[in-house]
Formats: structure tokens, C-alpha cells, sequence
């Protein structure tokens, strides 16, 4: 007789309103105030989080500083400090891996735990997550939602379903009810455009998705449609995969006022280019790849790539590869909003990567 394998153990964590978090922890009198991290309100800056306080006027990340500081007068706004925010995912993950190896960072703060077998042999998933909220509290003095499901898709939905400070379990036989009067918007993978379709045919909620077929679906999305039908019932086999190689490294600004002449525009490329390589250089790689992304006044968004024969081996050759590029843009004629510079294609594998690599950055070094 066939085996049925036991459902996974899936705690998804997410951190509460982690950069403000953070920013509250270490300035106590800031506390019950309304608070957005990110730019000056007079700049072109975006909210990267906001305080609870701040979320009841309608602020949310991604909201210009500016509509922030209408919508809340009296909102402060703090810059982000990404190396202190760094190290307290750290401390963060290193408490994940106490639990189990089988940890998948999706950003400083938020991550996928596989428990099904855990370091410390507990059968219920239900424990290791509150433990888990526990041991992060006292380490960090920050709250964590956590969800708990046999599959990333209903861990993550879980997770977000009693913040803050939330742990919402659902278990395998619960999993139909919970998902179905979602909007389909929070299906992973199903973005603005995908649900201005979905509306078209009148499918708003997960259970609407539900009652279509699978024949319909695949007629008309494609591929995409046997992952919405599974999904729909609750179908996600994604394994939680502990090491997910970066595709690319960039840096970009949206700024101040509006650049019309090249000459600040290379100015910044230059930092830009500096940016890049540096950070690319410390996890011992090298790209072949450059795209320059450029934004108009009128918020028209032009990417430019470039792929070379050899990998760059310095700051100058990506600045040199953005030039090349910025030549084939209207730069120069028509305003720009927005520039950045992003590498790619990482090839051969990592491990050949770190042997071509460690010359050419000791040269980079000496110039120095």
C-alpha cells in the first residue's frame, strides 16, 4: 500500500514594520508618533516603511515623502541607515538557523523556515514559531508576525493575517477556507497587469479562480494557468531553497530636480558605476552584463543593455559600458527623472568565478 507523506512545516516570518521598528527601538521618544523612513519630504525620495501611526493616514511603502507629508503633516521622517538594518537581519537569520538549515531569505526581513525535521526534533511548528517570535524579541527588542502552513503560499498569507506581533496557524484541512475569499492580487506572482486581466473575466477572489477550469485557465494564460489552478486549491509545492544566487546588482536615484545636461548625468554614473562594482567585488564575482535604466521627465522608463566578450574588471570599464549606452537615450534632449546602473550575468559558476576574479580585484585594490 502506497505511502502518503506527511504534509511539510512551513513558518513563515516577517518582520513588523522592521526598518521603523528598528528606528523606534533606538529613539524611544519617537514612539506613538507617526513616522515614515525615507528622504527629505521636499525631495523626490519614497517611503521605505512606515509606522503603524503613519499607515492610519494612508501612507505605505513605495508613497512619495512628498503625498506622505500631505497626507500627514505633522509625519517625521527619518533616512534609512541600511547598515544598522543589516546587522539586525543578521542577528535575525543566525537565530533562523539555530532551528534549521532549510532557511530562504527573501529580504533583510522576512524569511521561509522549512521545519518539517528541525534541529531540535520538536514534532509542532506551532512551537518552534512562537519560540522563534520569542528568541527574536529578546535578541532584538522587535516584534516578528510569523504564519504557519504546509506551503510557502499559505505560510506567507498567514503570516500577514494577524500583524503585529501575529502568529496565525493554518493547518492542512483549513487551508480551502482560509484562501478563498482572498483577492487574487494576493496570489505571489499575480501583479497589476495580471489582475486587470483576471477582472476582465470577472475573477476577483481566489474561489472565483477556483470554479475556472483548468483547460480555461491554460486557454487564457498559458503556462501561468495550471499554477493558478493549483494555487487556487491551495497546490504549492515550492520547496524552500536555502541559497537563491542574486541575478543581478545595481544602484539607482530618483533626482532632486530634473537633469537636462549630460555632463551631471556622467557625473553620477560614475559614482553609480563605483557603487556597483564595489558590492559586486565583495561577494568575490564579476558580470559581463550592464543595463543602464533611465527615466524620462514624463516617466517614461528606457532600459539600454550591453553584454561583453570578457568580464569587467574595474569601476571604469562599467562606467565605460554606461556611457556606450546613455549614447543610444534621448539623455541630453529630454529630462531626466531617474538613472541607474545594474550587472548581470555572473558566468563561469561561482567557484571558477573566485579564482579569475582574485587578480584582477587585488589590481583594482592597488590602485587605490
Amino acid at each position: 500500500m502506497e505511502q502518503v507523506a506527511a504534509p511539510r512545516k512551513i513558518i513563515h516570518v516577517d518582520m513588523d514594520m522592521f526598518y521603523a521598528a528598528v528606528e523606534l527601538r533606538d529613539r524611544p521618544e519617537l514612539r506613538g508618533k507617526p513616522l515614515v523612513v525615507g528622504g527629505r519630504p521636499d525631495s523626490r525620495s519614497v517611503a521605505t516603511t512606515a509606522s503603524y501611526e503613519a499607515r492610519k493616514f494612508g501612507i505605505h511603502s513605495g508613497m512619495s515623502c512628498a503625498m506622505a507629508r500631505r497626507l500627514c503633516p505633522h509625519c517625521l521622517f527619518i533616512p534609512p541607515d541600511f547598515r544598522k538594518y543589516r546587522r539586525v537581519s543578521e542577528q535575525i537569520h543566525a537565530i533562523f538557523r539555530e532551528y534549521t538549515d532549510q532557511v530562504e531569505s527573501v529580504s533583510l526581513d522576512e524569511a521561509y523556515l522549512d521545519v518539517t525535521r528541525n534541529k531540535k526534533n520538536e514534532a509542532s511548528a506551532t512551537r518552534l514559531a512562537r519560540e522563534i517570535k520569542r528568541r527574536i524579541f529578546a535578541a532584538t527588542g522587535l516584534t516578528a508576525s510569523a504564519g504557519v502552513a504546509a506551503s510557502m503560499f499559505v505560510a506567507k498569507i498567514a503570516s500577514d493575517a494577524r500583524k503585529p506581533d501575529g502568529l496565525c496557524v493554518v493547518r492542512p484541512e483549513q487551508v480551502l477556507d482560509f484562501i478563498r475569499p482572498l483577492p487574487v492580487l494576493k496570489i505571489p506572482g499575480i501583479g497589476r497587469v495580471t489582475d486587470a486581466q483576471l477582472a476582465k473575466l470577472g475573477i476577483r477572489t481566489v474561489a472565483d479562480l477556483e470554479k475556472c477550469s483548468l483547460g480555461f485557465l491554460q486557454e487564457q494564460f498559458g503556462k501561468s494557468g495550471r499554477y493558478f489552478f493549483d494555487i487556487a486549491r491551495g497546490i504549492d509545492e515550492r520547496p524552500v531553497t536555502p541559497w537563491r544566487e542574486r541575478l543581478s546588482y545595481g544602484a539607482e536615484e530618483t533626482f532632486a530636480s530634473d537633469i537636462v545636461k549630460k555632463g551631471p548625468l556622467l557625473d553620477f554614473l560614475r559614482d553609480c558605476a563605483g557603487r556597483v562594482f564595489i558590492e559586486l567585488q565583495e561577494e568575490g564575482k564579476l558580470a559581463r552584463t550592464v543595463t543602464l535604466k533611465i527615466k524620462y521627465a514624463d516617466f517614461q522608463l528606457v532600459t539600454r543593455r550591453q553584454t561583453s566578450a570578457d568580464f569587467l574588471s574595474s569601476p571604469e570599464d562599467v562606467f565605460r559600458a554606461a556611457c556606450a549606452l546613455l549614447e543610444r537615450t534621448e539623455a541630453g534632449t529630454r529630462p531626466v527623472r531617474l538613472a541607474g546602473i545594474s550587472l548581470a550575468n555572473f558566468n563561469p559558476p561561482r567557484q571558477k568565478m573566485e579564482a579569475i576574479a582574485a587578480p584582477l580585484f587585488k589590481e583594482v585594490k592597488s590602485e587605490k
